[in-house]
């Protein structure tokens, strides 16, 4: 049993007036942007895609800071702390590949086809039942996770401001609610191009100094060899089948159950990224969308990850009850530790831009795909568009009241990123798998998408919370069983799309033009805008460049 996620007492920064003024400016502009967006929004399609008209830079910085939430935060720096440089993987093989295939095979299935959201795709692919039971798979999912931002955003401001929770719970939920049914889609996505500055500008102070206080890197690895063994300093050390390592888990489960199952299932399925790329202005905007990601996205693992390992090395057994301090502790350790006022209000405006940049994503696409997908589809059809942007409205209060409630779930983990990829390997990995096949597989039938996709999440689910929970096989961390987890509901979502679509039958061909590989639609073959085909953004030099980067990475790390 996990203790719960909380910051310890001690963690409380000496803000003052000059603190709270940057944190307030903060609040202004967000609210600032949200009632500028709301001038652009006059259909449906502005409200929930942004009118499809955002050029890629915009669209791309915004998918990044999307995902820079309490999973990159407060997850990944105690996912450092805990497992050490490890932590490299959930980066460089667990999300830029799967970051490259999304842009370069999956985007032009996407935005090709015109849907508003990505279980639309699967209602043209497959049929009612896997579109009705995708949509309501994510929205729930999408509530969850937008409670994991909002409980891990209260936790830090009562620890280290003094904030009661649901003050900070209400303040946070109510700026989140207000610019996103303001300004829709638009104010979201610009609010997160402002965020990701924001968010830079915390942790770069945090690293530096950090780093200073331990030395330097040779101080830091020097200090965690001599605690921790040389494993906790390499990527790969440690990882071979039977050898035991801080991570629970050997190079095969890295490989496919982090670098293939989970990291193709989050980033090519979850909506909340890939609505970004929907609002492009084009294919190749939106081709480039999550290409452009990539490259910051390489790099902020040393924003995250090493002071996860300054606070290991300067607190021995930090994470364990004998040191005070859970790992979720890391990085407002730090902050405490480090940061005068003035950079200590910038830091903290930062972690809560985060969060809310996390909440927002996952709200804006709720709102999207219950309003489309459930709502209009299955409850009340056909009405003018203005009724389902004023509904759009409705139903983001709504999901901000919902994912409060949801809030609260996330305390029975001690580190955040293990409750995320826990929801990851249940949601995802099995709308992977019906992705996957159905794009790839003109054979696959209507009725496989809906029993792979039900298949694979409830063999995920057994394998947590039966075989894992209960003991039937030991495996060493949650991690550990998150990995098998996803590959479980991966195995058996495919072996059941396969059976049930060799006994029923397969979508007539006329009806896949443009959704399964080999197959193309109009949108497909637009020509490039005027510009786009200059050769610094060809998405794949952009790809395969990124690729080629994430692998280079790994060479100073992996002896």
């Amino acid at each position: 049993m996990q203790t719960p996620t909380y910051l310890s007492a001690e963690l409380r920064l000496p803000t003052n007036w000059l603190d709270y003024t940057i944190l307030g400016i903060y609040f202004v502009v967000v609210l600032g942007i949200g009632f500028a967006a709301r001038r652009s929004v006059r259909t449906s399609l502005d409200f929930f895609l942004s009118g499809r008209s955002l050029p890629a830079w915009v669209t791309g910085l915004a998918f990044i800071a999307a995902n820079l939430g309490a999973t990159e935060i407060l997850g990944m720096a105690a996912n450092s702390a805990q497992y050490g440089v490890y932590t490299t993987h959930w980066y460089w093989i667990g999300a830029i590949p799967a970051m490259v295939f999304l842009g370069l095979v999956m985007m032009p299935f996407y935005y090709g086809s015109k849907v508003r959201s990505v279980p639309e795709f699967l209602l043209l692919r497959f049929d009612r039942a896997a579109h009705l039971l995708s949509s309501i798979l994510f929205a729930f999912a999408a509530i969850l996770i937008a409670g994991v931002n909002l409980y891990a955003l209260a936790i830090v401001v009562e620890a280290l401001l003094g904030w009661p929770q649901w003050v900070a719970i209400v303040v946070a939920g109510f700026f989140v609610l207000a610019y996103i049914t303001l300004g829709g889609l638009s104010s979201a996505i610009y609010n997160e191009v402002l965020q990701f500055f924001v968010i830079l500008a915390a942790l770069i102070p945090i690293t530096v100094l950090g780093l200073k206080k331990v030395g330097g890197w040779d101080g830091l690895t020097d200090t965690l060899t001599a605690d921790r063994g040389d494993d906790f300093v390499t990527a790969w050390g440690g990882t071979g089948i039977g050898d035991p390592n801080p991570l629970g888990a050997n190079w095969l489960t890295i490989v496919l159950g982090l670098g293939f199952v989970l990291s193709f299932g989050y980033w090519t399925t979850n909506f909340a990224e890939v609505q970004r790329a929907l609002s492009a202005k084009n294919l190749s905007a939106a081709q480039r969308t999550p290409l452009i990601a990539a490259y910051p996205k390489i790099f902020i693992v040393f924003l995250v990850m090493i002071p996860g390992l300054v606070a290991a090395a300067l607190i021995p057994r930090f994470g364990t009850p004998e040191s005070g301090y859970q790992y979720n502790d890391a990085i407002p350790y730090l902050m405490q530790d480090l940061l005068p006022n003035g950079v200590l209000g910038i830091a903290v405006t930062g972690l809560l831009a985060a969060f809310m940049a996390g909440m927002a994503a996952n709200v804006s696409s709720f709102n999207t795909v219950f309003t489309n997908d459930i709502w209009a589809r299955y409850v009340v059809r056909d009405r003018d568009d203005s009724y389902y942007v004023g509904f759009g409205r409705i139903i983001t209060a709504i999901g901000v009241l919902a994912s409060i409630g949801t809030a609260f779930l996330a305390a029975s983990f001690s580190n955040i990123m293990a409750y995320l990829q826990t929801l990851f390997s249940f949601f995802n990995v099995p709308m992977f798998v019906v992705f996957i096949i159905g794009m790839f597989w003109k054979r696959a039938s209507m009725k496989s998408g809906f029993w792979g996709l039900l298949a694979g999440t409830t063999a995920a689910m057994v394998n947590y919370f039966v075989i894992y929970k209960q003991g039937v096989i030991d495996i060493p961390s949650d991690q550990g069983a998150n990995f098998v987890s996803a590959i479980a509901g991966f195995v058996a979502g495919a072996v059941v799309m396969v059976a049930v679509s060799l006994f029923t039958a397969p979508k007539p061909e006329a009806e896949l033009q443009g959704l399964v590989y080999g197959t193309r639609s109009p949108g497909m073959a637009e020509p490039p805008a005027e510009g786009d085909d200059a050769w610094y953004r060809r998405p794949a030099l952009l790809g395969w460049g990124a690729v080629v980067l994430a692998a280079l990475c790994y060479i100073p790390f992996s002896f």
